[in-house]
């Protein structure tokens, strides 16, 4: 990725190995900071992205918490509102609404409301979409939710470099963020059944991460691939589908990782569209009311005179999340490529 600086010293990480790093950094950097959520002490997570922090920080600085997600927002809110930076895990993003009055709510409003006198620095890490056989219990997307409420910011990184710098920044920054892990990158992009992206992975820098301390901007896109003859708006997981679907069909697509759903890097979205003259918008989650929606909406707004082919959008389907049909549910390559084909045809 062209943004990613290889640090000296950086080491070949997993996903859940940077999130970890990063809290692990954070804890020692800044005593304000402490980790909570449900199995994320003792036993270090469902997903094991906390194991270890609580016999090196204590239980006072990383604890269990009930099962009651409106409790762990509620509680996070207030620790944030008397000065700790406290990053909440909810063990699933799919149940993140019993906590969704409280996020919104309270977290989201607090600085307005308060006229800046009081502020909620709290993160809520979330596990999100699919590639575990969960269901449609265990494998939602539900970023557009929070991408549509003012006060919130929305995070969603694709490689390991990328989620440690930007949780790094989501703890030290002043407002709530929603930060959305996608559970298919956490040890690599896919399994067997999708050789082409796994290929991808293992040459990529974003594998390569610094073992101290560094940050990404939570405000700023990354070009994952050059191109002049499209462009692919994307995050999270599908980052890996738009990578290997360009070199699959050997098109020169230029592939935008936006990293931050909101604030969104509006002018290198425009930037490359303008440069392309078409768009290809690419998400896991279902396709109405999607985070695409906006995507389609802003490059219509301020690119329509230099567009040359109607904007495709390459998503989920509009049903429940589909247990034993997932990997034909997650939009692949070859949807990809037959979209690439389309907007190159007109």
């Amino acid at each position: 990725m062209s943004d990613i600086e290889t640090a000296a010293g950086a080491s070949p990480m997993t996903m859940i190995q940077a999130l970890r790093s990063a809290m692990d950094v954070m804890l020692e950097r800044d005593d304000s900071v402490v980790i909570f959520g449900e199995d994320v002490g003792y036993f270090g997570g469902v997903f094991r992205c906390t194991d270890g922090l609580q016999a090196k920080y204590g239980k006072h600085r990383v604890f269990d918490a009930p099962i009651s997600e409106s409790g762990i927002a509620g509680a996070a809110i207030g620790m944030a509102v008397y000065g700790l930076r406290p990053v909440a895990e909810i063990q699933f993003a799919d149940y993140i609404y019993p906590a969704y009055d409280q996020i919104v709510s309270e977290a989201a409003r607090l600085r307005y409301r308060s006229c800046n006198m009081f502020t909620a620095p709290v993160v809520f890490r979330t596990p999100c979409g699919g590639g575990i056989y969960g269901g449609q219990t265990h494998s939602q997307s539900p970023e557009a939710i929070f991408t549509h409420v003012a006060g919130l910011r929305t995070v969603m990184p694709s490689n390991p470099y990328d989620a440690k710098g930007l949780l790094i920044s989501s703890i030290e920054c002043g407002d709530p963020v929603i930060f959305l892990e996608p559970k298919r990158l956490y040890n690599g992009p896919f399994d067997g059944h999708h050789d082409r992206p796994v290929q991808a992975w293992t040459k990529h820098p974003g594998n390569l991460v610094p073992e101290g301390y560094y940050s990404v901007p939570l405000d700023k896109a990354a070009i994952a691939r050059q191109g002049k003859a499209l462009t692919i708006l994307t995050y999270g997981t599908t980052v890996w589908v738009a990578l290997a679907a360009a070199e699959d069909a050997g098109i020169d697509a230029e592939v935008i990782d936006l990293r931050s759903l909101w604030p969104l890097d509006l002018d290198t979205i425009v930037d490359s569209v303008k440069k392309t003259r078409r768009c290809i918008v690419l998400h896991e989650a279902t396709r109405t009311s999607g985070f695409g929606a906006e995507l389609v909406s802003l490059v219509q707004e301020h690119c329509f005179y230099h567009l040359e082919a109607p904007i495709e959008r390459v998503t989920g389907w509009d049903t429940p999340y589909p247990h034993a049909q997932e990997w034909d549910y997650f939009p692949g390559p070859a949807r990809v490529i037959d979209a690439m084909k389309r907007v190159l045809e007109d």
